[in-house]
């Protein structure tokens, strides 16, 4: 015969089952902990290319405002600019024989 004390027993054992069960898998538990770490180390990840990117971008724009070379040569390698006495000379490549 099935005492109340194993009854008793068995129903603590299940609810701290549930109990664990719910610490593990249901809302805020450790799952959601896991998670949450993961997206805030991409998080952090991210913020410090971010601020090496602008760290970048805050020296060229001071290379942009203090230094005419730095103009001068960007200005020749993305717009195509040319000096004042220079000249443009394009080779066409021509077949060679074999």
């Amino acid at each position: 015969m099935i005492s109340k004390k194993n009854i008793l027993l068995a129903a603590a054992i299940v609810v701290m089952f549930l109990l664990l069960m719910f610490i593990l898998f249901g809302d805020n538990g450790l799952a959601d902990l896991n998670r949450l770490k993961a997206e805030r180390d991409g998080l952090s990840k991210k913020n410090a290319e971010l601020i090496q990117q602008n760290l970048f971008l805050c020296r060229e724009i001071e290379r942009l405002k203090t230094d005419p070379e730095y103009v001068e040569n960007l200005a020749r390698k993305e717009l195509g600019v040319i000096g004042k006495d220079e000249v443009v000379i394009k080779v066409k490549k021509g077949k060679t024989a074999n």
